[in-house]
Parts: structure tokens; sequence; C-alpha cells
């Protein structure tokens, strides 16, 4: 039974179109992977069934739900259609969630809304203990005021799955709803989202850029690029035999090779021996302190040139306290040493003097680029820093840049006008062009598509081999990590609990913490 029919939409902003004639089917009980990469027009299609656009959007075309033309529906009466017959999950809960509302007004708000009843009634009370127990959240049920900022991302995500299903939707919209989490979160919320939509027998449109997730969830898929459907069918039936070059490109993309050999007596660029941090947790008032949180203890290893160290776990295990403390930007325990010398007993003047042996890529290059830079200025502001009197700056400008894949003009224009994997680009080219022996690189490629999450992989083995640098690779990415890292180190609450040669480490995992993960993200069979 067709429960949503989307026929010849078109969506336009001023003269640029950004849907072009898509046409879509949904039947009740079925989940359709809408897969693409980023600016596709995935999202606005979505959000075009119940008029969630922009005010200048023109829209044109039919759009159905069970056998209501909601396309031709005023603002007024879409309004009823929203939050009852259709639930959205949004990409990320921080933003969608207010953070001035306690979760349990926010949850239970649709509910009392389209049912006109009291927030405080006894019915919407029921509700609520309803929808915490149905998306696995019954522990926060009885610890009073809870804020968004309280809880994790993974308990965040099912805050927003129970606004959405509050009303027991015929149509459920997951936008990107497991982006920024871990593997394992991924891995749960996709499992209650299954189970969910089973039982509920919703229909489900599934957004995503990740083709290898559709397969865990979706019974069809339908490819859009450039704002057109450019391939749908049966799940097994599209990645067994993708017929549009574009679906084959997609397919293609998945993170995959390894890293290249090592040259032979490469020089250790860095090692560290019981390195630990910890973090103080001080009173509000008297700043006296209550207790210590170990973020990282006793991590040891040896790095060389040209080789990859891959550091994974998942959220809060202390990945980027240990690679902030091997750069000296938080305090730690241990001896680190660096290109022969001890730097943790440093002070910052001396420090000074080797920062441009050591540089960092953020996992978000649109927050770490300074909006009223230049291109050409952001990636020169460190060696006009460190190498004031060098008269080849420019030289060495239009060097890095064609190294990245940038052209020469590209350095007049600025962050905003630039894609997220050429802003990523831009943020390496400014690490590089120091020609630095460490690069730590903090979750550089989880912002990104995937296809541009494997041209941004297969840049950085390309400089490391032409400039023998040293990565330490922060991910909870394995597939990301398998294809860079010559070692891996695992971290569970600040502890190691499995580290060693990477092939050996992804063959044969030895820690349960290790094989939960990798079942996580490449399956049982890994």
């Amino acid at each position: 039974m067709t429960l949503l029919s989307i026929q010849n939409l078109t969506l336009a902003f001023g003269d640029t179109t950004v849907i072009d004639d898509v046409s879509l089917t949904l039947a009740r009980g079925e989940v359709l992977a809408l897969v693409g990469e980023s600016g596709s027009g995935k999202s606005l299609t979505a959000q075009s069934i119940v008029k969630l656009l922009p005010s200048n959007a023109k829209m044109s075309g039919a759009i159905t739900l069970n056998e209501t033309t909601l396309s031709s529906l005023g603002e007024a009466d879409i309004t009823a259609y929203r939050g009852r017959n259709v639930g959205m999950i949004f990409q990320e809960p921080m933003t969608a969630l207010n953070p001035l509302h306690p979760i349990s007004k926010q949850i239970i708000e649709s509910y009392c809304w389209h049912n006109k009843i009291s927030p405080k009634s006894a019915a919407a009370k029921q509700k609520l203990a309803e929808l915490y127990a149905s998306v696995g959240l019954q522990h926060l049920a009885d610890r009073g005021t809870i804020y968004p900022h309280q809880l994790s991302g993974g308990e965040r995500q099912r805050v927003m799955i129970a606004m959405a299903i509050a009303n027991d939707p015929e149509l459920l919209i997951a936008d990107e709803p497991t982006t920024a989490l871990d593997v394992t979160l991924v891995g749960q919320i996709l499992d209650l989202l299954k189970s969910l939509q089973r039982t509920r027998n919703m229909g489900m449109i599934f957004i995503t850029h990740d083709l290898l997730m559709v397969q865990q969830i979706a019974d069809r898929v339908a490819v859009m690029h450039q704002g057109k459907i450019v391939e749908t069918g049966k799940v097994a039936e599209v990645f067994k035999a993708p017929k549009h070059d574009y679906t084959k490109m997609l397919l293609a993309a998945a993170p995959s090779g390894s890293p290249a050999p090592l040259k032979p007596n490469a020089s250790a660029i860095i090692s560290c021996d019981t390195l630990s941090v910890t973090f103080p947790v001080k009173s509000p008032i008297l700043r006296r302190t209550l207790r210590v949180v170990e973020a990282v203890k006793n991590a040891f290893f040896t790095l060389h040139a040209g080789e990859t160290l891959g550091v994974v776990g998942e959220s809060g295990s202390g990945k980027s306290s240990l690679g902030y403390a091997l750069l000296r930007l938080i305090k730690s325990e241990g001896p680190i040493v660096f290109l022969g010398s001890r730097i943790d007993t440093q002070t910052v003047q001396q420090l000074r003097a080797i920062r441009s042996d050591m540089q960092i890529v953020f996992q978000d290059p649109f927050s770490s680029l300074n909006p009223r830079m230049s291109v050409g200025d952001i990636i020169l502001e460190g060696l006009r820093l460190h190498e004031p009197k060098a008269a080849n700056h420019a030289a060495r400008l239009e060097e890095i840049l064609a190294q990245v894949g940038l052209t020469s003009d590209m350095q007049h224009r600025y962050p905003h006008e630039f894609s997220g994997g050429q802003r990523q680009r831009i943020a390496i080219a400014r690490a590089m062009i120091l020609k630095p022996a460490l690069v730590v690189l903090d979750e550089p490629t989880s912002a990104l598509d995937m296809s541009v999450q494997k041209q941004v992989l297969e840049l950085l083995k390309s400089l490391q081999q032409s400039h023998d640098v040293a990565y330490i690779f922060i991910s909870h990415d394995l597939r990301t990590v398998r294809a860079m890292a010559h070692q891996v180190l695992v971290l569970k609450r600040g502890e190691v609990v499995e580290q060693g040669d990477a092939k050996t480490v992804f063959a044969a995992p030895q820690h349960d913490y290790t094989r939960k993960l990798f079942s996580a993200a490449f399956g049982a069979a890994k």
C-alpha cells in the first residue's frame, strides 16, 4: 500500500533550480534510503513533504500522503500534519533542541499540542514515560529536570527520536541521524530506528551520505545527484549492479587501501612514556578540587618519519587530549621526546622554537579558518610568523596550493566561498606549508562526504610520502584508520586497552572493547 507519493517535485530559489523533477514512492512499513553528497537536495526533498522551506522557495509538483495532497495545503492546514502524521529527526540534536527547556517538556510538547492537553495532565505524564521507555531512556525518567547539554550525544539523539514518534506518525523522516555519533552509538541508533519502524509499521525516509549504512537499515534506495534522482531500486540490486556512474562512484568511495610501506631506518619523530593527562573538577564557588578526571592514563609509543599512528575510541575516551598533550597544548605528566629532545619540561618560550615542526588539522575546517582572512593569508600566517625573513613566501604558497589540489587564483578568496572538502584542503595546506615533522589530524574527515573523504585521505598519503611527515590520526571511523595507519592505539576512558601493528590489530583484535568497536564498524564478520 502506497503511503507517500512524490510526483515531479521541482524546487527553485529565484532562477536557481535545486530540486529537478523528482518522483518517489514509499510503501507503508518500508524504509527508503535517500543518498547523495552534500548539496544534492536530499534534505530539501524531505522538507518539501511538510513544507519546511524558506519563504522564497518556489515549489511545484504533487506530494500525497495517504490520499491527502500535502502540496496543495496552506500553512495553517499543513501544520496539523507536522509532528502528527509526519515525524522528523534532524541531523544535529544540539541545534534542534532548545537549550533553555528541559528535555521532558520538549519530548511531550508536540503530543500535547496536537491532542490539546496540558503537559501536567496524567495522560501527558503517562505518554512521556512510554516515550522514555520506547527509546531506551528509562534511566532519565526519575532524574528530574534535565537539559540537553547534560546528555551524551547518543542520549540527545534518542530524545530527538522520542519527539518524532510522540504522535505515532505514519511517516518518519530521519535526516542524517547518526552523523556525529561514535561507531558503537551508530549501531544502537540504527537498531532503535529499525525496531520502532517495524513495531509501529511506519514508512521511513532515511537520509544519509554513507552508502554502507544503507545496507543495515533500508529496503530500497534512491540516489540523488545535483537535485535529480539518478537511480532507484532495491538495496541489494543497486549495491550488486549499480547502473549510474554516480552510484558507482559513491560505492567506490568507501575508505580502502593501506598505508604506504615505511622507509627503512626511519628516524624517530616523537615518543612518550607513561603519558598521563588529568583534569581537576572544581566546586563552582570556592573552586576547591572535588575530584580528578584521568583523561589519559600511562600512554606510550614511538612514531617514526613517514609513519601514521591511528588513535581510536569513543567520544570521551581521551583521543584529542592525547593529541593536545603531545603538542604541549595542555598539561601532562610523563616524558615526551620530540626530534631527540624532551619537550615536556620546556617553557612556553622554548616551545615556540619548535612549533613550526608540529602542526594540527582540526575536525571542522570552517570553524578553524578565520572568515575575515583570505585563503592566501590563512595559509601564509604561520610561515610569516616562523620564517618572517624568507623571500620565497609567494613561491611556497603556489607550491602548497598545487600539492593540495587548489588553484593559484583561490588564494584571493575567503573560506565561505569553498566546499567542505576544499576548506579541509586549505587547513591541510596551512599545516604543511611549514614542512612539519609531525601533524596531528583530529577527526579530519568526519564532517565530509565519503567521496571527499577518499580524496582527502589520498591527499594526506601523498603529502606524507613527499614530505616524510609523521601523522597522529585521531578518528572514531575505523575504516579510515585502517586505510591510513601503520600503528593503532585503542583508548577506552583514557586507558590504552590495545595497541600495536595496525594489520595485526585489525586482523585479530585481542581486547573485548576493540572487538566491540570493530564489530560495530565492519559487521560481525568484520
